[in-house]
């Protein structure tokens, strides 16, 4: 990885420069940072905006928080610009919704360095790195484990802190559930409704507990199932899900989760039933209708695979996953226009996605 500081140059000021902005000085003394397009550019000072000093400092408080001026920096972006937390988060926010995850990242960096402490900072960091794991996840990307380790570790580092958040605990909570550790999330989640204000929220907490507790999803051989299909020892972590399933044939998770190894197996036709039964026990929620909608594509019944997958559009309907899928579904049918378009779709919502580049490339060389 290329040093994201490497384009950034120290200036000095001049003394006409010393002047006070609220309760705020500015110190001649001090070089101030500018980002370049080089790294090497001079600069005169005249030439410059204050908005590019804020820049170079919120880069360095993304990327090196314990720098010697990071306070001064901190006093100094939050004097020109008193707004710019919010300011900020929202535009994270919406980079994040709008997968331009690099962006997104750089900014939830700089809101962390710029509020050190702040809780609500390192939710916002956690979440965030949580959203990009499940993306990456789907896409069945090695990257995703990397990102649950940053999660991880922010969450570790906010429950050492005094007065936690219930949110926290809340946002906690449902990633160890994603994590199939579901000891851990009950442990969260019970706290959130102990804690949290909002009666509607906590009422489908306690339903999710009651579902934990009810279905034995506490039990070790889940979670270590998961964590051996997820290393890609699939027969290991099948055996334990069919031991699991044993005590409990009619937990829709645990069919889910012997779907998804024989998916990842290629044995369509087992994986396909398993993913049935998960849809019979649980919810017609979208990662199930895709996973069921490939099986339905590698075992011939393209028909079948357009109408989960339009389904699980419904309930998605910015799934980049789903909409590349029916891109597939349409390319393999044939219908080359068709499947440009889905692709050239997810590309206007995902411009990165190198999945969605290649197909597109296939299908307009096939229309």
């Amino acid at each position: 990885m290329s040093d994201p500081l490497q384009n950034i140059i120290f200036i000095a000021v001049p003394d006409s420069l010393d002047q006070q902005i609220g309760e705020f000085r500015v110190d001649p003394e001090r070089m101030l940072p500018v980002e370049t397009t080089t790294g090497g550019e001079r600069y005169d000072i005249h030439d410059l905006a204050w908005e590019q000093i804020v820049a170079g400092m919120l880069k360095i408080l993304a990327y090196s928080p314990g720098h010697d001026d990071a306070d001064y920096y901190r006093q100094f972006v939050l004097a020109i610009t008193p707004e710019i937390i919010d300011e900020l988060t929202e535009t994270a926010v919406l980079k994040s919704r709008n997968e331009d995850f690099s962006l997104a990242e750089e900014i939830f960096l700089a809101l962390r360095g710029l509020q050190p402490g702040d809780q609500r900072a390192l939710i916002n960091l956690a979440l965030f790195y949580d959203q990009r794991a499940a993306s990456l996840r789907a896409a069945e990307d090695d990257g995703a484990d990397e990102y649950e380790q940053k999660a991880r570790g922010l969450y570790d580092e906010l429950f050492e802190m005094d007065d936690v958040l219930a949110e926290a605990h809340l946002n906690a909570g449902y990633f160890y559930a994603r994590q199939q550790d579901y000891l851990r999330a009950r442990k969260h989640l019970s706290i959130f409704v102990d804690r949290g204000d909002d009666e509607g929220q906590k009422a489908e907490v306690r339903e999710f507990i009651d579902q934990i507790d009810q279905h034995d999803l506490g039990d070790e051989a889940f979670k270590t199932a998961y964590e051996r299909i997820r290393q890609g020892r699939e027969d290991e972590g099948i055996e334990l899900v069919k031991e699991f399933l044993a005590r409990n044939p009619d937990v829709w998770n645990a069919w889910f989760l012997l779907g998804w190894a024989h998916r990842r197996k290629g044995e369509f036709e087992t994986a396909k039933d398993a993913f049935e039964k998960a849809l019979e026990f649980g919810p017609r929620q979208a990662d199930t209708l895709n996973e069921l909608a490939i099986c339905h594509l590698e075992l011939g019944d393209p028909l079948g695979a357009r109408a989960l997958l339009a389904e699980a559009l419904a309930n998605e309907p910015e799934d980049t996953k789903i909409i590349s899928n029916l891109g597939i579904v349409e390319l393999k049918s044939g219908n080359a226009a068709e499947a440009a378009s889905f692709f050239q779709t997810v590309l206007e919502i995902n411009p990165n996605d190198s999945i969605a580049k290649a197909y597109l490339k296939t299908a307009l060389e096939q229309s």
